[in-house]
């Protein structure tokens, strides 16, 4: 199902694929120019394979600093790609589950392009019944010790070479943070979702792709997606550290735009079958909202739904939107509503 609606043209500096100016009233028709590389399928297995055999080594310590009597705020730890360890804010409620089990329904949120990911998202969601884990990925405080590129800088790191570029151990650790999760006892593992807005949608899309424990997934606002496409109908930070990265070395235009083909979710959403709710701002300066429809597209999940909120920029209707995103989490993960509702005060 898709909810879309058209709006004005043409935001002063959007240009096309020739470089021509645009007129964005159409953003479902504006398509990609994303191309799933040559060795993208045996680069994302090899990763994938290489990753399962670093042990997890989950671990948690109690913040009473941090906690409140309705939630219980732990700083958790695990290990990912290359051996770093990842840091993450796990909340879990002191209330029972909203599901009437021993166990609780579990959201792994992940963050945007902040040097420190929201843990009042992450308390939210305790007071509404879920377990949440609030990934930290490398580079992000916490868990900057050994690789710390800065902000900006994450995007461009080794970005010539799509072996060693950041972010394939930035995936692999929002990967990682559903094994956090699932090694928890009080976690029920049939019910977990992600979600997470501009880069946080991102990872969701990734996230959704690779880990099939995950039954559903609402990304929103999705960067890292339609990249090549992101760099020419945005001129604003972080999609402009490409353009100020290609400024001052042109001659590697065309494997800074492999890398980024090996990386983005247009490549990856086909491999999502979990429910799949996309929202998107209509007039987003950040995260195009072409490429928000080409993602959507791209996703393979029988059962998908774009919101499109006209006027809205980078925050996706986030307002409007929230109700939905509970509402989806609640019904795919199978948890009452009424009982998610039932914030204690």
């Amino acid at each position: 199902m898709t909810v879309l609606t058209a709006f004005p043209p043409s935001r002063v500096g959007a240009i096309d694929r020739e470089g021509r100016p645009y007129d964005r009233s159409d953003p479902e028709g504006y398509g990609t120019s994303v191309t799933k590389p040559e060795g993208y399928d045996g680069f994302w297995q090899e990763t994938w394979d290489r990753l399962q055999r670093t042990p997890v080594e989950p671990s948690v310590e109690l913040v009473p600093l941090r906690s409140t009597p309705d939630v219980a705020v732990y700083e958790g730890h695990y290990t990912s790609w290359e051996g770093l360890r990842i840091a993450c804010w796990y909340c879990v409620p002191r209330r029972p589950s909203p599901t009437g089990g021993s166990r609780y329904p579990a959201i792994a949120f992940m963050p945007g392009y902040v040097s420190e990911p929201p843990l009042g998202t992450g308390k939210e969601w305790a007071r509404h019944g879920f377990a949440c884990v609030v990934a930290a990925p490398r580079g992000k405080l916490r868990s900057n010790a050994v690789f710390n590129p800065g902000y900006p800088g994450l995007l461009t790191h080794t970005i010539v070479d799509y072996q060693t570029y950041g972010y394939r151990g930035f995936y692999c650790d929002a990967w990682r943070a559903i094994d956090f999760l699932l090694s928890r006892p009080e976690v029920d593992g049939d019910r977990i979702g992600v979600t997470g807005s501009s880069q946080g949608g991102g990872l969701s899309v990734v996230t959704a792709a690779w880990r099939r424990e995950v039954k559903v997934a609402c990304p929103g606002a999705p960067y890292l997606c339609g990249m090549r496409d992101a760099i020419n109908l945005t001129h604003t930070y972080p999609y402009e550290e490409v353009n100020d990265y290609l400024r001052t070395y042109p001659e590697r235009r065309e494997p800074v735009l492999r890398t980024l083909d090996f990386y983005d979710g247009i490549n990856m959403a086909p491999r999502i079958t979990c429910p799949t709710l996309v929202n998107i701002g209509l007039v987003d300066p950040t995260c195009p909202p072409e490429t928000g429809c080409a993602v959507y597209r791209a996703v393979g999940a029988a059962v998908k739904e774009l919101r499109a909120y006209p006027g809205e920029g980078h925050s996706a209707g986030r307002a409007q939107h929230a109700p939905l995103i509970r509402a989806w989490l609640c019904k795919y993960l199978d948890v009452p509503e009424a009982e998610a509702e039932a914030v204690p005060q």
